[in-house]
């Protein structure tokens, strides 16, 4: 049973690095989970308190991945349309483009960084503001950078922990 645990956990992690890469899959959620399937072999020694804590990670970098290309819209000079067409965007890009069958490819990648810039775009020429619809856009996509650059950190964290104690655990 613990070595089933231990494949699955494995690969979870690495499927959940490649999701703070790839859109469409819940990287760290999947990372956590992994995490989890080792805290219930009782040789790997993680306790309570560390699972919590990085539970409390992953909801919060869960959260921020929708919140920062938002705040990046509004802190480059987005007004309330940009923000607003940043949140379409994204939930467009991250609903409909699945739902179309179109999730993992240079459609659903393009379809994940470029939905809440477009939104931003098409947001600030609604709003008049044509002069800074661009910049707003460029907020977007930084904060997109910024979220996925948090995704990643975790993930390497957890790809760390597994790996460590996997490798102490069969040695």
């Amino acid at each position: 049973m613990n070595t089933t645990l231990i494949i699955i956990a494995v690969v979870l992690a690495i499927v959940g690095f490649l999701g703070a890469i790839i859109p469409g899959i819940p990287g760290t959620p999947l990372s956590f989970i992994a995490l989890l399937l080792l805290f219930f072999i009782p040789e790997m020694k993680y306790t309570t308190v560390f699972i919590l804590v990085m539970g409390f990670f992953c909801a919060v970098i869960t959260v921020l991945d929708y919140v920062i290309p938002i705040y990046g819209t509004k802190k480059l000079g987005g007004t309330k349309m940009g923000v607003r067409g940043s949140t379409i965007g994204l939930i467009v890009s991250i609903l409909v483009l699945p739902l179309l069958g179109v999730v993992i490819g240079p459609f659903g990648i393009g379809g994940i960084i470029l939905g809440p810039f477009v939104g931003a775009y098409i947001g600030e020429i609604m709003a008049g503001n044509s002069e800074n619809a661009f910049r707003s856009a460029i907020g977007s996509f930084l904060g997109f950078l910024a979220g996925t650059f948090i995704k990643i950190i975790y993930g390497i964290v957890v790809i760390v922990y597994v790996s460590k104690d996997v490798i102490a655990y069969c040695f």
